[in-house]
């Protein structure tokens, strides 16, 4: 074997090596595009507004797809969407408020919901009626921000329905 051959196998040998070095780094850089690098989650902790801002009541938040309700200086939230396949319910006011013991504690009712979708009823504690929602609305965990005192909402902390939020 001559020194020429030796020299075409060396450089056939290095040239089979940063082809196959080329593919393997065009097959990462393509499984690594089908990563993300930003979450277009929603965030799950949301600053709702300061407490003063919110009737007594109830007040929706849209973008949030929340209900806060308002009684006096005593606070809950109630989710907004329909446990059966994630519509927005709506809620309608009751003719007459309704005061209903809720987990030994009790609640003024002032509105029941309604899904529009697929016609599920839950009353305004968000308990489940009628239809084909298989669990009530789920209850939000409510707390007050320590840096400047606005209502802050937990969307993936569900309460207990006998939670209150009382702010001095």
């Amino acid at each position: 074997m001559s020194n020429g051959d030796n020299r075409r196998e060396f450089l056939i040998k290095v040239g089979i090596g940063g082809g196959l070095a080329a593919l393997a780094g065009q097959g990462i850089a393509s499984l690594r595009s089908l990563v993300p690098n930003v979450s277009y989650d929603a965030p799950t902790t949301v600053k709702l507004g300061p407490p003063a801002e919110f009737p007594d009541g109830l007040k929706f938040l849209p973008d949030e797809r929340l209900f806060v309700f308002r009684d006096g200086n005593t606070f809950h939230a109630i989710s907004a969407v329909c446990t059966h396949l994630g519509c927005t319910v709506r809620a309608e006011a009751l003719s007459q408020p309704e005061t209903k013991t809720v987990d030994g504690k009790p609640l003024r009712l002032t509105h029941r919901f309604l899904c529009p979708c697929h016609g599920s009823k839950y009353s305004g504690d968000g308990g489940n009626i009628s239809g084909p929602a298989p669990k009530p609305l789920a209850w939000c965990h409510l707390s007050l921000a320590p840096d400047d005192g606005q209502l802050v909402a937990d969307l993936a902390r569900p309460v207990e329905r006998d939670f209150r939020l009382t702010v001095g």
